[in-house]
């Protein structure tokens, strides 16, 4: 697979933890970024969205009865 680089910028303590992280599990900050944008738009991803869908879902009448159903939020066709 073909590789391109990325620069990109970060405080010294996000550098630092990236670095720790990298290291404890014994790969480098490169594979370790990669890893984590893997799990980003990966399953991860999907399954957090999912539970967080269900979540809604689940307790949809409570929210509409403590915030009122008027309250919803922009509806079609309004701006």
């Amino acid at each position: 697979m073909a590789k391109t680089q990325l620069n990109v910028r970060v405080d010294e303590g996000t550098a630092r933890a990236a670095r720790e992280r990298a290291l404890a599990r014994g790969i480098s900050v490169n594979r370790y970024i990669e890893e984590l944008v893997r799990q980003d738009t990966g399953e991860a991803g999907r399954a957090f969205v999912e539970a967080a869908a269900d979540f809604m879902k689940q307790y949809e009448s409570v929210f509409a009865e403590e915030f009122g159903r008027d309250r919803e939020g922009p509806r079609e066709g309004r701006r």
